[in-house]
């Protein structure tokens, strides 16, 4: 059984800024999102649905098997594989660039329920990324949720302006889980300051916040009961940060039936492995070792307010 879905892959060419390139890397967030499902839960009951081409490299998908994650959901299409140019600088600005026409996207990475097989359709959880205030696939997240979903978003990329009551409201109000990092909490309300932030998500309807704070670990609000969680950073050795906010939010949505608490300790751990290579995992880890990455998360967990 299907119990938790991620949406999309997209391929990047990455270039460090030292010039070193990293091709063919499978991301797009969606690969990352269902590992860090995997990793948190046991047993094959986490799938990824993407349009992808005849293109796709041979053995790109490897870590995605690796961690048994089910791609029936996976649809091949005569459209081009998305892909893009992935630019890293050292002041840690990223610029993507399309490398396929952009009306063929639309269809590659779509988020409608005739995309999801039928094995899907009774999953308890589902996540993907938007970007603030697209609205495109809003009424996707409602349908999921009148099906029983929890429904987890998380911004592709800071919002280019404030967003306003109303826009904010309508976001956040499609989601059970919302899951910014810090830049791109403070770019939609507008303010660096951390009470703000915090009171404004909470006034304009968002239920859980798990606001991601990279090397400081993450604080997760849970605005029906008032309580809230700092969970720090699992210890790691960083290589590349890409994809470790996926990691967090699959892994946090896939244990958030158990409470925030354990779901953030979870997410912790999953996202320590995601940051230790460029691109995925190559397969999940041992037992014995997630056990003490988890312990070490629940170790420094620490309530807020």
């Amino acid at each position: 059984m299907i119990a938790h879905v991620a949406f999309g892959i997209i391929v990047d060419d990455i270039v460090l800024p030292q010039g070193e390139t990293h091709m063919g890397v499978l991301g797009g967030g969606g690969p990352q999102t269902a590992w860090g499902m995997a990793v948190a839960r046991t047993g094959p009951s986490v799938g990824i649905v993407a349009g992808i081409g005849h293109d796709l490299e041979a053995g790109i998908l490897a870590p995605l098997k690796a961690a048994h994650i089910d791609l029936s959901g996976i649809r091949t299409s005569d459209l081009p594989t998305p892909r893009a140019w992935q630019v890293l600088e050292l002041n840690g600005r990223r610029t993507q660039v399309w490398r396929v026409p952009l009306p063929t996207l639309g269809q590659q990475l779509a988020r409608r329920w005739d995309v999801l097989p039928a094995a899907y359709r009774n999953a308890r959880t589902a996540h993907w990324g938007i970007h603030p205030g697209d609205t495109g696939s809003f009424g996707f997240a409602r349908d999921l949720r009148a099906q029983g979903y929890i429904v987890s978003l998380e911004p592709f990329k800071p919002s280019d302006q404030p967003m306003d009551d109303a826009a904010l409201n309508t976001m956040l109000t499609v989601c059970d889980i919302f899951s910014p990092n810090w830049h791109e909490a403070s770019r939609i309300v507008g303010s660096e300051d951390y009470a703000t932030v915090i009171t404004r998500f909470k006034a304009l309807g968002c239920r859980v916040l798990a606001l991601r704070r990279g090397a400081d670990g993450a604080d997760v609000w849970d605005f029906s009961t008032g309580s809230g969680v700092h969970v720090p950073a699992v210890a790691a050795q960083v290589v590349d940060v890409v994809g470790a906010g996926n990691a967090f939010c699959g892994a946090f949505v896939a244990r958030f039936n158990e409470g925030i608490a354990t779901a953030a300790c979870h997410a912790s751990a999953a996202a320590s492995y995601m940051i230790e290579q460029v691109g995925m995992p190559p397969a999940l880890p041992g037992a014995a070792d997630y056990a003490r990455r988890l312990a070490e998360a629940e170790a420094g967990l620490t309530p807020l307010g």
